[in-house]
């Protein structure tokens, strides 16, 4: 292919981009409308096997070739998130406002590390942001950044409240001097429900794993707010100072949410930093229905939101929102080449110095189109038929006699196990589930998520897709049952 069919801004280049797109999209639907099962079922080595030619040859073999190769190749392998029987990990059905947005964005490539780069795309972020905290009740002076997802939102929020904490506490500005030498006394508090991403945070920041303590949750997987303060006396005692409390509006397993009101309480008294990781259960903000669950998120110092789960938009769309928009302050910088002091001076907008990266996607684009697209009544309902459809999954698993329903469902989480005869001891029933789960993947009619519930393997429905019913669900169990009987035969023994 010459230059001039490469780039767009030419007739050829507009031509061959048009036909690029056309056969783009030819091949994505033809491997959705190939096969029923949400995955072939293709094993690591299996795949393997199909790239085993040069990823860079010496010559090309252009574009055309190249696509059908992918489709064979890639496509027909790939898990479908938009299966209704794919219901293993927060993998969300892209919607189609989601994917037009995503195309837009990708073709004019934005770069929203300086305004010159992206002008309207700079803009629009900002419009979007200051929607995101109305929705989220946050006061007037809020701000936030569009990120890479829930990970680097938790990150980002413990890496100020970390700066900050250490500006009072030790008088040390951390972004000029690093640590202070005290700062191995500091200590985060999560659940210990809460995503692994906190602990990760305090490694990447310097305090090490073993600086978040995690506090043990009630009968709903919650945390619990007597146990926090049990565990805050006892740093006290062991002279540790906590500097943020983590809160979790969605746990990865049981969609649990903390009680926000009380940590928010609990948080104000000792002067910790507040943050909600609702990177999950984020979207029930737009629910009249269900909204009430997020109560007390407003008194976070930080949120962490995701759009790539339940916004129904293409991985990966995040953003973080701070309850104070001169927090940024703690990692602001300029750059003469990017955004100089004379921008600020004259009211440029500066948002790489709200982020952790340089180079930056216009992601903020893809909430903007499917809110406009859809109304938030329109997003709300999306939402609300999959916490339905999660309730009436629990009631067939409660009636069924060879299922055990872990938990009841807070958001659209159903945890179960498979236990197809009476007496069954828990590690019995833990290894028949994962060895069902494997048997699954491979046989690809249903792709389950499983977890460690006391110990033992569970499994898991994670039922993200609005178009799923419970007829789907129906089969995702019938699957299991006849999975687990092939795996009890394969071992000579009564399931």
């Amino acid at each position: 292919m010459s230059a001039d069919e490469l780039f767009l801004g030419s007739d050829r280049g507009d031509a061959a981009y048009r036909e690029a797109m056309e056969l783009a999209t030819d091949a994505v639907l033809d491997a959705v409308a190939a096969g029923d099962d949400p995955y072939s079922g293709a094993s690591p080595a299996a795949l393997a096997e199909r790239f085993d030619d040069p990823v860079v040859p010496e010559d090309g073999q252009g574009l055309e070739a190249t696509i059908e190769a992918v489709a064979e190749r890639v496509l027909v392998h790939s898990v479908d998130p938009s299966n209704p029987r794919c219901v293993a990990h927060l993998q969300c059905p892209p919607s189609i406002p989601g994917l037009a947005a995503e195309a837009m964005l990708s073709a004019t490539n934005q770069s929203l590390d300086s305004f010159d780069q992206a002008p309207a795309a700079t803009v629009l972020e900002e419009r979007v942001v200051d929607a995101l905290c109305d929705l989220f009740d946050l006061p007037a002076g809020a701000d936030g950044v569009f990120t890479s997802g829930g990970t680097q939102s938790n990150f980002q929020a413990l890496l100020l409240a970390r700066d900050r904490c250490c500006a009072r506490r030790f008088d040390r500005d951390v972004q000029a001097e690093g640590i202070p030498p005290g700062a191995d006394s500091l200590r985060v508090l999560c659940s210990d429900a809460a995503h692994f991403t906190a602990k990760q945070a305090a490694h990447h920041l310097g305090l090490g794993e073993d600086a978040v303590v995690t506090v043990p949750t009630d009968d709903r997987r919650r945390m619990d707010p007597d146990a926090l303060e049990e565990t805050l006396d006892d740093l006290e005692g062991r002279d540790a100072e906590p500097f943020a409390l983590v809160a979790t509006a969605g746990t990865t397993d049981f969609g649990s949410i903390d009680p926000l009101g009380a940590l928010a309480d609990a948080a104000a008294e000792h002067g910790l930093w507040f943050h909600v990781d609702a990177a999950y259960g984020g979207a029930l903000a737009v629910s009249e229905e269900y909204g009430d669950l997020l109560e007390g998120l407003e008194r976070a110092d930080s949120v962490a939101v995701d759009f790539h789960k339940l916004f129904y938009q293409p991985i990966s769309c995040g953003a973080l929102l701070v309850r104070d928009g001169d927090a940024f302050r703690w990692m602001a910088r300029n750059a003469a080449y990017l955004n100089p002091e004379a921008h600020d001076d004259r009211g440029v907008p500066n948002l790489v110095a709200k982020s952790v990266q340089t180079t930056r996607r216009f992601d903020a684009l893809k909430p903007y189109v499917a809110f406009r697209a859809l109304g938030r009544s329109g997003m709300a309902a999306l939402v609300e038929d999959t916490l339905e459809l999660a309730d009436e999954a629990a009631a067939l698993l409660e009636a069924a006699a060879d299922f055990e329903l872990l938990g009841d469902p807070t958001l659209n989480a159903v945890v179960f196990r498979y236990r197809p005869r009476e007496g069954m001891t828990d590690a019995e029933a833990g290894r028949l589930n994962a060895a069902v789960r494997r048997e699954l993947l491979e046989d690809g009619r249903a792709v389950v998520a499983r977890t460690e519930v006391d110990g033992a393997t569970s499994l898991k429905l994670t039922l993200l897709n609005p178009t799923a019913t419970i007829e789907d669900v129906g089969a995702i169990l019938e699957a299991v049952r006849e999975c687990g009987s092939a795996v009890a035969d394969a071992r000579g023994v009564v399931a």
